[in-house]
């Protein structure tokens, strides 16, 4: 098979599905497309704007800022800064894996961006607040008293794992 269309391919097939669909009146086929718009028009908004500031970010700020208070001598204090960050990172994963990408880049330490996107996912200011208005602050408080630490923990054990393989972040991707 040529090696563009093989690239291509799954966004061929969706492609083809999407155009049979309104072809032949296929109803799913049809929400499938529609929530797929929906997606793309919502990524596109704020897309440009975050790789904007995430490019910014990696000219302003120094390499020896990142690494001397997130890298590998860094202290505790290391864990606040990155779940504070991940606290205001708006968008979800999908923009807190380029930022993780950078401060990776910037020298971070393995552990601390773990930490960063695993606090990412589930404490960021806006959802905390909706969990808290939906289920009652105390149940909000606990759960972050709970996944915080297992998170950070995780991201200890899983660099010390990834370490003892002799992981190495491929420069290329």
């Amino acid at each position: 098979m040529n090696k563009g269309l093989k690239r291509y391919l799954l966004a061929i097939i969706f492609l083809i599905f999407i155009c049979g669909s309104f072809l032949f009146g296929y109803a799913p086929g049809k929400d499938i497309y529609f929530n797929f718009y929906d997606f793309l028009r919502t990524m596109l908004k704020f897309l440009p704007a975050v790789f904007i500031l995430i490019g910014l970010f990696d000219v302003w700020v120094d390499k020896e800022i990142i690494e001397n208070h997130l890298g590998q001598d860094s202290s505790v204090s290391a864990y606040f800064l990155v779940i504070l960050l991940a606290g205001t990172t708006v968008g979800g994963l999908y923009i807190a894996f380029p930022i993780a990408y950078a401060l990776r880049e910037k020298g971070a330490r393995l552990r601390i961006i773990f930490t960063y996107i695993g606090a990412a996912a589930i404490c960021r200011i806006p959802m905390t607040l909706f969990e808290a208005s939906f289920v009652g602050i105390k149940f909000t408080i606990i759960r972050l008293l709970t996944s915080i630490p297992l998170v950070i923990l995780t991201s200890i054990l899983l660099e010390k794992y990834l370490n003892r393989r002799d992981y190495e972040l491929k420069r290329d991707l």
